[in-house]
């Protein structure tokens, strides 16, 4: 049967990242792909003016719908936008019976706040430990364990500091660093890095969701966690390098791209 992945995550009407980014990932990658709406924003390549988050009844009726027709075999989460949207989620995850990737979706690339500084607290408490996997950045990886992450040492501490906190996987992800884009999987408590080569460039919309995407897509087609990242890593680098340079500020990736 054709594999099927949900995406619980806030839209992007330039379609680079957000729910849409989720979709085209999903697509390229052989998934059916649904989408479950947390919030709106109004927004594009150039900047974030307006985030609308919706109710927290909304939200998971939403889920109810979709998982009591077609079962996915994987999740993912995107900007869940509030506290009570978090807690929704996470009420509902705790029966989930597939793997739940959680991209901990707290700043736009642009710098927007997309998570208020109160919610982290519930993400760390109510949905981190019925996470699969939890994607934070660097910065987000921060927040999350409570200390500056600026280096690949720092990235592992957080990775097992936040793997502490209930997740069954971690997956740290440093962008550019010592001239690579690395990042620390944290699985089994022990963590091993997933490297790739650093491509200079502004085409980076929604690269978050992509990786997050590609990784859910693999696990919802039968791959195991490691294999999933690091084709997932070869996917966003690709999707990277190929991008096809729209809009006037940080461009979408190329989500035709081949892994």
């Amino acid at each position: 049967m054709l594999p099927v992945a949900l995406t619980i995550a806030g839209s992007d009407p330039s379609g680079g990242a957000g729910l849409q980014a989720d979709l085209k990932t999903f697509h390229q990658l052989g998934v059916y792909g649904m989408s479950v709406v947390t919030l709106l924003t109004v927004q594009n390549t150039q900047r974030v003016d307006e985030v609308d988050v919706l109710m927290p009844e909304f939200v998971q009726a939403e889920l109810d719908a979709v998982l009591e027709d077609i079962p996915p075999q994987a999740a993912k989460t995107g900007a869940l936008g509030d506290a009570s949207v978090i807690e929704a989620v996470a009420q509902r995850a705790g029966k989930f019976g597939f793997p739940l990737v959680v991209d901990p979706v707290m700043i736009s690339k642009h710098g927007a706040e997309l998570l208020p500084a109160e919610a982290v607290a519930v993400l760390r408490e109510r949905l981190l430990p019925r996470a699969f996997l939890v994607t934070p950045n660097m910065r987000e990886a921060g927040l999350l364990a409570g200390f500056a992450v600026e280096n690949v040492a720092a990235m592992e501490r957080a990775a097992d500091a936040i793997g502490r906190l209930g997740p069954a996987n971690v997956l740290v992800k440093g962008g550019a660093l010592l001239g690579e884009a690395i990042d620390v999987l944290w699985t089994g408590g022990r963590v091993r890095r997933v490297t790739s080569e650093h491509i200079p460039t502004r085409q980076t919309h929604g690269s978050g969701c992509v990786y997050s995407a590609a990784i859910t897509a693999y696990l919802a087609s039968g791959m195991e966690l490691v294999a999933a990242v690091e084709q997932a890593k070869a996917f966003i680098s690709e999707a990277i390098r190929t991008a096809p340079g729209l809009g006037k500020g940080l461009g979408p990736l190329n989500l035709h791209a081949k892994a």
